[in-house]
């Protein structure tokens, strides 16, 4: 490779590597230079000459193409310049949107292999990107309907995104950090967008001299930003995949190490592990830590000085999760978990790879001291094994374990595998548990490779390959389909690597053997056994596997017996292929003896017998053919000869067919051992092609394609593991040592099969023989001289095979290319694939000297005219006849399917088998061969070139058979049309016409109508009435809307799909595209660039003047065909012609031609308009949406000013962000004492709409809006207008329209379900705001009417509808002036008091909906009059709870819209409610809960020093606080049962669901108010756990106790669900490091109240809360404080908080929280051993003793009952302690039997491993105990 630079005249940047062994490499080169010359004159001069939607497009689907066949193969310079010229292309502004996926696509192709440029090579500049983003993922015409986006348009972005960012600029990370750090406001939406930028644009990978200008500008802020985020807020995910890359980026430059426990603890939060005995689980969807994201994090955080600290983070989070991991816990954790399992070791081999193994390039280096020592990735590998293993056997594991497995044996073989085959064994020999031996069999597979080639570290490994296979072999089980196909993997993979030789003679005759090898080649003498045994297994599987009778069609295969077929020949084929000759001779003669003593049928034992021939041919050609071809013919001469009659007969005998068919099979090996048995072959075909029989004529047909194609083709002949020969002597060739070899790119050794002369005479002389008669036959057809069904259909039969056989040697019809411009294309330049050629020597089989395939298309076309004029019901001909048209058309040796099939399983091979972690390159040879096979195909697969004159006759053919009478032959043409429509663009316009005309015209017969729908409808995704052109959719579009002919319901549906199809897939065409300078400057460089030279090589002036004029006229032609079609299709829709579904079809498709950037003509607004009181829903809906859509197409530009936000403060110090309320965002606060109530004061002040704005920073330039007086006029006359506004003007000012418009409206539409529909609401607000309050006095007669309606019936759905069009005049009055607003607010004021007063529980959610979107995004100060009215006495003296409720939430849905910049409302509101906190009514309590957790929202600081002028919880916790002191000592009566409290839960109270008045009973009054106020604390305490930002600040702990102290209350049902609900959400909330000791105190302090309620309350909470904060509390002073904790609540007076302490303590020692130690166990030994005296009857027990051996009894059980799955050492002997105490008096007896009962439940499935941690007595002790007595013992 060294010369290429020589060869090629430039230094290609990558080229592909598997060229240099095609068949014709030699052409390779010279084709490549001049297809890319081509492409680079051709693109540049589309381009210059602005053809960019055609030309341009067209030419960049050629590089792509090129880049398929040759990869990057051009110089540094023209890659460079082509990136800018892509670039440019992608970011045209307002470029039709479909081509930017197009352009983005290639450009991404050509940014994806980074090492080939560095930053100096290449810098893109970031805006142009950010824009296009902006303008397709915030569109603000999208949701109206204004542009449509092709659909997978964001992926794209993404992905142009995170290439491009490599090369942006150095600047580029301050220039985004000013662009989007104001949006950053955590309580507004705008925070997802920021984050998300961030994420995707901000660069990570620059080099470390420039750190300071990357990440050292944000990362302690951002790191700030999560820190204070505790909840995980949708955004955090964006965060975690920003800091995940930096990671990767910058691995030893960042010190991650503060940051390691608060990364474990969020990661294993976001699985939500069910976790505790608690009742209630506070589920939340936790989808914030993407699996690879944090993995990648956590990996790259591994190694160097802090290592071992992560090291040790891993090794608990795995053992904490290990049991969620057992076959036995399923649930809906396990998906993520399983993808945990996958991703940590491929992601650290990944890691190894980079700091090992790869190429240096110019990307970072990893520092030395940061790399992964081998120390560090044994311990890696060693904290994962236990859970792979475990996960193993689980019901969906198995696969994933495997791909684990497969990773971490590649890092170290010698601690995985023996393991592995420590179970496998086992498994092998066990009959009874299949799925065992499945999963085992999957992992063995899996770690196949590492297990032959780790000879350095696991030398035995190769040993265990004999008795492996050899074991495997019962696994071919005709029964069990799945086992079957496990072991057929697992034999191929072993023999693909493994040469199947004898070397059992080395140990005698070489001296050079080591130990191991000596035993290696002994086994090697099985292998001949193992060969036959296995042939013998796959003979069983072929007699059990024949078909008797079946349902269904018997000729095919079910599926499972297709998958069994593959697998079968696959794995058949590797074993023989592998095979050395004399084991492969002992082989064939096995094989021979099976085929000809058995005959079975052929549909499926015959087929898979036949495979078995096809491999043996393929495996040695020569061997197998002559053994058995002379046989088969033979045989069938004779049959033949004996039986005059099977010429005729209809069904043939099994044998005969049975012959025929293997020898269809054994033929299809190297065509050159085929030539000595011509004579032969030739004499079997003339018999056998025209048998009656369909099978028999089928199969000869098959046979003589498959001799054809042996004979024509390339191939290779060799897929062997070794280039060399097997054969070679023991002394000279030892085969063990070329176990799991890698194929030699530098030394492949491909031997390729190219046809010789004699065997293209051979060819030529089967056609002349075969094919000859049947042509002539058939062109001598006429209605004189017809000819029989059936003859005919085998004639076209034999044709259809010639032609599969010999596509190869067939090449194209030379004929005059159709001109595009025939066809409406409007090009500038030629369209013209680059050739491609796939061999040497062209290869011509004729026809009489005259090409083939062309005598064939003239053949067809006769007989097509033939059977349209006699026979059209010959549906089997004209099937036959259309298939032969699309492979002459198609088929040039290669199928498409059949190459993506292959393609896609050799990747899947190669990922199987390869080795991530070290050289990637080292595949087996097989795959490499396959991908050179695979290589060739493609270049015959992009062999296909022009679109002639013929051609287009074939199309029109096909659609006139498209539109035949029969279903059947329809659905195939039309299958072969789009085949054309994708391989030759633009052809289909030729049948626009066609398909028009039949769809308009009143007479077209119904199967031609019917067949042109489907034509137009298209298979998949495209139709031909979605194709992005105005002549197009002009054409077909008005045609589709008048198709309403025949009232058949299958026609309708064809319809009804079609528009279906167009709403959901079409995309905006352009209607205006201007090239910029930029885009010409790239393509000019690009065409003046050096090697190749760019074909053609420079434009004139005047041409290039051309495109301009090209561009102009472009544009025009657009404009006008787009206005036409609107047009039409307006005009057709008011004819009247058309029925209702036709009518709203067209109204439907109007709807999609509405545009942002052309206005839309005023016959269709006034279309839409007049359909707003249309009959029906649907279309009323389309032209609500629709017209809504107008208004904002018709909004006015509104003028801005730039503003200066420091001009009140100076800014904080530069560099440092104080989010939160600072004296320079103070001017846009609401203060009630600087309102604008006067015309002066609100000229005068500076509106700021956006909530976001001010709270972290201010934008760089800060723009508002300007003054009143110099916005767009409102109040226009009529003349003023422009045409497209009259008509909605003219229909507003007309009161019965609004009337009658208002009606249809106020309907409702589901009962009960309907909600407030944003919809309407943006039609009125469009009307108000472009209009100004011109319809104001029209419509508020009607808004008053409806708010005020008070029917039974109606009342919801009228006021929902008034609120709709009052929030609709409110928003639309943003930039009304003064007098108006004021004006506004005088009506509006009233009509909102009387409103509030009668809300009703059924329009209680949409006034709520009202109140947040009149308060969204506007200035609090412009809504002061609102704001003022809202806050008036929310809860009155003698309201009912239901007004006061709704008034709160009223004020709350408000308020919340408002965010930070009202602290003084909040303020008051909170005044206003502390006193309400002991309201009598529930839903009273509730909404102030909920209003609460409001206010307190934004006590909130990212940073220490960040302030927050809103109300903070501290001081309203320390308000409330000696309120509620006195609960925390509440006893709660235990109802004297001797202190054992397992009675009370039976004397619950009913509680009334109804909401009744507490009476005054034996309570004092005093406790129930403490009791109110406590419930509203509580429902704020679990609401705002939910909602805050920082979860449990130091504030709320006081309030545990109480909690703790209610949590088992009885005699208040609705107090008892609060305390649930709060100490649930208390214990999943995370804890800072700050408050650890908080709550360790808080605690304690619960452990000493009065309550032992209380204490078990807090058990339960330790154990959830130390498992949520795992890595927080894994430190040793708190290990001790809760250890301390347990030991002492164990021992507890009372028995339920033993129990209970017990439990947490066998929950922390599981989850690996607690250790068990020593001291812990001797401990709980000594409290056992407490001697309790038996008493009499009359004594009462000694309970101090008794309570200590009781609680030595539990802390062991708790020990027995930690470890559900496995049985450490010290677990038989605590056993035997416990079984000491089965006769002990109660309670102690219940605990020992129980921890027994468990431990034999969860121990019961393998108890056969178990087994073996015990004795001989300790097994006879624990059986007795276990084996309950009999009952009749």
């Amino acid at each position: 490779m060294e010369n290429r630079e020589e060869v090629l005249g430039f230094k290609p940047q990558k080229d592909k590597i598997y060229n240099k062994f095609l068949p014709n490499a030699e052409k390779v080169d010279d084709e490549s230079i001049a297809a890319f010359a081509e492409i680079k004159g051709n693109l540049a001069k589309a381009v210059l000459l602005r053809d960019i939607k055609v030309g341009a497009s067209f030419w960049v689907g050629q590089l792509t193409r090129y880049i398929r066949l040759y990869g990057l193969k051009f110089s540094k310079e023209d890659h460079v310049l082509l990136i800018k010229l892509l670039f440019e292309l992608s970011t045209i502004p307002d470029l039709e949107l479909s081509l930017v996926p197009k352009f983005s696509t290639q450009l991404v192709a050509l940014l994806k292999k980074q090492k080939l440029l560095t930053r100096e090579d290449l810098e893109l500049p970031w805006k142009p990107v950010y824009q296009l983003v902006e303008n397709v993922a915030y569109s603000p015409y999208e949701h109206h309907g204004l542009q449509l986006f092709p659909q997978n348009m964001e992926h794209e972005l993404k992905n142009l995104v995170n290439y491009c960012r490599t090369y942006f600029p150095v600047s580029a990370t301050q220039e985004m950090l000013d662009e989007w750090r104001p949006l950053l406001c955590p309580f507004d939406v705008t925070n997802i967008k920021a984050v998300h930028y961030f994420e995707y644009f901000l660069p990570t990978d620059l080099p470390p001299e420039h750190h300071d200008k990357g990440f050292k500008l944000w990362l302690d802020e951002f790191l700030n930003m999560w820190h204070s985020y505790q909840n995980a807020p949708t955004w955090e995910a964006g965060l975690v995949r920003l800091f995940a890359r930096l990671a990767h980026d910058t691995i030893g430059y960042i010190d991650w190490s503060p940051h390691v426990s608060m990364v474990f603890n969020r990661f294993i939060r976001s699985f939500n592990l069910p976790v505790g005995m608690q009742k209630v689980q506070v589920g939340r969807s936790n989808n914030t830590y993407d699996i690879g994201a944090t993995i990648t994090w956590i990996v790259s955080m591994m190694g160097g000085p802090n290592g071992a600290v992560v090291q040790d983070h891993i090794d608990s989070f795995f053992k904490a999760l290990q049991s969620f991991f057992h076959p036995s816990n399923l649930g809906k954790w396990n998906i993520k978990l399983s993808g945990l399992l996958m991703n940590f070791p491929k992601l650290v081999v990944k890691r190894i790879h980079r700091e090992r193994y790869k190429r240096k390039d110019w990307l970072l280096e990893i520092p030395a001291d940061y790399k992964l020592k081998d120390a560090e990735i044994t311990r890696f590998v060693k904290s994962m094994q236990p859970v792979v293993s475990v996960s193993m056997f689980s019901k969906y594991g198995s696969h994933d374990s495997a791909i684990a497995l497969r990773h971490l044996a590649n890092m170290r073989p010698e601690l995985i595998i023996p393991d592995l085959l420590e179970k496998m064994y086992p498994a092998m020999e066990n009959l009874i548990e299949p799925h065992r031996l499945t999963a085992c069999m999957n992992c063995v597979v899996a770690v196949s490779r590492p297990m032959l080639s780790a000879r350095k570290w696991y030398p035995e490994g190769r040993s265990h390959v004999l008795p492996l296979l050899n074991l495997a072999l019962p696994g071919i089980d005709p029964n069990d389909f799945k086992k079957c196909l496990v072991t057929f993997q697992m034999i191929s993979t072993f023999v693909a690597q493994v040469p199947i030789v004898d070397c059992s003679e080395a140990v005698f005759v070489r001296d050079d053997l080591n130990e191991e090898e000596k035993e290696l080649c002994s086994a090697t003498a099985q292998f001949e056994d193992f060969v036959l045994l296995f042939l013998d297994r796959v003979f069983a599987l072929i007699e059990s596997s024949t078909q008797e009778h079946t349902h269904g069609d018997p000729a095919r295969l079910n599926p499972e017996q297709t998958m069994m077929e593959v697998a079968l020949s696959s794995t058949f084929t590797s074993v023989l292929l592998q095979c050395s000759t004399p084991i492969y001779e002992a082989a064939l003669s096995r094989l021979y003896n099976f085929i000809t003593t058995s005959v079975y049928e052929t549909n499926v034992g015959g087929r898979f017998a036949a495979n078995l021939c096809r491999a043996a041919a393929k495996a040695n050609p020569k061997a197998a053919v002559d053994k058995f071809l002379p046989l088969f013919c033979q045989k069938i001469k004779d049959l033949m000869a004996e039986h005059e009659e099977y010429r005729t007969e209809e069904h043939l005998d099994d044998g005969f067919l049975w012959n025929l068919l293997m020898l269809s099979q054994i033929v299809r090996c190297n065509g050159e051992v085929l030539v000595p048995y011509k004579d032969q072959l030739l004499e079997v075909l003339q018999l056998t092609l025209h048998l009656k029989c369909v099978q028999g004529y089928e199969l000869a047909a098959q046979l003589m394609r498959y001799i054809l194609r042996a004979l024509t083709l390339h191939y290779p002949l060799d897929y062997r593991s070794i280039a060399d020969s097997f054969d070679r002597p023991v002394t000279e060739y030892l085969a063990i040592n070329d176990w799991a070899k890698p194929g030699d790119m530098d030394n492949l050794g491909m031997k390729w099969h190219i046809p010789s002369a004699k065997e293209l005479a051979f060819g030529q002389s089967l056609m002349d023989h075969l094919l000859q008669p049947e042509l002539e036959k058939i062109m001598s057809l006429s209605s004189a001289n017809p000819m029989e069904k059936e003859e005919l259909v085998r004639r076209l039969n034999i044709t259809l095979e010639c032609i599969l056989g010999a596509g190869a040697a067939l090449p194209v019809w030379k004929s005059t290319a159709v001109d595009l411009s025939s066809l409406n294309v409007k090009t500038q330049v030629p369209m013209e694939r680059f050739p491609v050629s796939s061999v040497t020597e062209p290869l011509d089989i004729h026809y009489k000297g005259a090409n083939l395939r062309l005598e064939v298309v003239k053949t067809m076309k006769h007989l097509l005219k033939y059977l349209t004029e006699c026979t059209e019901d010959d549906t089997k001909s004209l099937s036959k006849l259309v298939k032969i048209y699309e492979t002459v058309l198609f088929f040039y040796g290669a199928s498409k399917q059949d190459f993506d099939a292959r393609w896609k399983s050799l990747h899947s091979v190669k990922e199987a088998l390869e080795d991530k972690m070290r050289d990637r390159r080292k595949h087996i040879r097989a795959l490499l061969v396959d991908r050179v096979v695979l290589q060739h195909e493609m270049r015959m697969l992009y062999g296909l070139r022009d679109y002639t004159d013929h051609h287009q006759d074939i199309l029109v053919d096909l659609y006139n058979l498209s539109v035949s009478r029969y279903g059947e032959v329809r659905k195939k043409a039309q299958s072969v049309l789009m085949q054309c429509f994708l391989n030759f663009p633009y052809c289909y316009r030729c049948l626009l016409d066609k398909i028009s005309n039949s769809l308009i015209q009143k007479d077209t017969p119904e199967k031609q109508f019917k067949g042109a729908l489907y034509v137009v409808l298209g298979i998949g995704k495209r139709t031909l009435a979605s194709k992005r052109s105005w002549e197009v959719i002009g054409q077909l579009w008005p045609a589709i809307i008048q198709a309403q002919q025949s009232e058949k319901p299958s026609i309708l549906r064809v319809v009804d799909d079609i528009i279906a199809k167009v709403s959901k897939n079409l995309e905006s065409p352009g209607i205006e595209t201007r090239v910029t300078t930029g885009c010409l400057d790239a393509a000019r460089r690009l065409m003046g660039s050096g090697v190749p030279l760019a074909n053609p090589r420079e434009l004139s002036d005047s041409e290039v003047q051309k495109g301009q004029e090209f561009e102009n006229s472009i544009n025009e032609s657009n404009k006008r065909l787009y206005v036409k079609v609107v047009e039409d299709l307006v005009a057709l829709i008011n004819s009247g012609n058309l029925m209702w579904k036709f009518s709203q079809y067209g109204v439907e498709l109007l709807t999609l031609l509405l545009r942002h950037d052309v206005a839309t003509p005023p016959a269709a607004v006034q279309l839409f308009v007049s359909n707003l009181v249309h009959d029906s829903i649907y279309i009323r809906k389309l032209s609500t949406a629709s017209v809504s859509a107008i208004l904002k197409q018709q909004k006015r530009k509104h003028k801005k000013v730039t503003v200066d936000p420091y001009k009140s403060a100076p800014p904080p110090p530069a560099g440092k962000f104080l989010p939160g309320s600072r004296p320079d965002n103070e001017w846009i606060m609401y203060h009630s004492d600087q309102v604008p109530d006067s015309q002066e004061k609100w000229e005068a002040m500076e509106f700021v709409d956006k909530t976001h704005w001010g709270y972290y920073c201010w934008p760089k330039e800060m723009k508002i809006y300007a003054k009143q007086s110099e916005q767009p006029k409102l109040d226009r006359a009529e003349s003023e207008m422009l045409e497209t506004e009259k008509p909605i003007f003219v229909k507003m000012n007309d009161s019965s329209f609004v009337k009658k418009f208002i009606d249809v409206l106020s309907l409702e539409e589901h009962k009960g379900r309907d909600k407030f529909r944003n919809k309407h609401l943006t039609i009125f607000k469009g009307l108000f705001r472009n209009y100004g309050s011109t319809f104001l006095p029209i419509f508020k007669a009607h808004i008053v009417e409806l708010l005020a309606d008070r029917s039974h019936e109606h009342h919801d759905s009228k006021q929902r509808c008034g609120m709709e069009i009052l929030a609709g005049v409110i928003r639309g009055s943003k930039h009304w002036p003064y007098q108006e607003v004021n004006a506004l607010w005088d009506w509006v004021i009233p009509i909102l008091r009387t409103s509030l007063e009668n809300i009703t529980s059924e329009t209680m959610k949409d006034w709520g909906t009202f109140f947040t979107v009149v308060s969204e995004s506007r200035d609090p100060r412009r809504l002061y009059r609102f704001f003022e009215l809202l806050m008036e006495k929310p809860i009155r003296e003698g309201s009912s709870s239901f007004e006061d409720s709704s008034r709160l939430f009223a004020v709350q849905n408000a308020l919340v819209q408002q965010e930070w910049r009202v602290p003084e409302l909040l303020h008051r509101l909170l005044e206003f409610l502390t006193p309400h906190l002991t309201h009598r009514y529930k839903n009273v309590r509730d909404r102030i809960g909920s209003l609460l957790s409001n206010i307190f929202l934004y006590d909130y600081s990212i940073t220490p020093e960040c302030t927050t002028k809103s109300p903070h919880r501290i001081d309203f916790v320390q308000k409330v606080m000696p309120h509620l002191e006195p609960l925390k000592d509440s006893v709660l009566a235990d109802n004297g049962n001797n202190g054992n409290s397992k009675d009370v839960e039976n004397h619950k109270e009913t509680p009334a669901s109804v909401e009744k008045m507490e009476v005054d009973d034996e309570e004092d009054e005093e406790r129930k108010t403490t009791i109110r106020m406590c419930k509203t604390v509580l429902k704020w305490i679990s609401d705002g756990l939910g909602r805050m930002f920082t979860s449990t600040t130091p504030e709320l702990f006081f309030i545990l106790p109480v909690i703790c102290t209610l949590e088992s209350e009885t005699k208040d049902e609705e107090l008892k669900m609060d305390c649930s609900m709060s100490l649930a959400c208390f214990s999943q909330a995370l804890i800072q490091e700050s408050n650890v000791q908080v709550c360790l105190d808080t605690i304690r302090e619960v452990m000493g109240l009065k309550s032992w309620h209380s204490r078990v309350a807090i058990l339960g909470y330790i154990q959830v809360m130390v498992f949520c904060n795992l890595f927080t509390m894994n430190q040793t002073k708190y290990k001790r404080e809760i250890q301390n904790f347990i030991l002492h609540l164990i021992c507890d007076d009372q028995v339920e908080v033993r129990e209970m302490a017990a439990i947490t303590l066998s929950g922390l020692l599981h989850c690996g929280f607690l250790d068990m130690d020593k001291d812990m166990l001797d401990h709980f030994e000594v409290l056992s051993k407490n001697k309790v005296k038996k008493r009499k009857l009359s004594d009462a027990m000694p309970l101090e003793a008794l309570i200590k051996r009781h609680a030595g009894v539990l802390g062991l059980s708790a020990f027995v009952e930690a470890y559900p799955y496995d049985v450490p050492e010290f677990m038989p002997q605590i056993l035997m302690d416990l079984s000491n105490h089965v006769n002990d008096p109660q309670p102690i007896q219940m605990t020992v039997k129980k921890t027994l009962s468990n431990f034999r439940r969860t121990h019961h499935d393998n108890w056969h491993d178990h087994k073996q941690m015990f004795t001989d007595d300790q097994l006879v002790i624990l059986t007795d105990l276990l084996v309950s007595p009999t009952y009749y013992a």
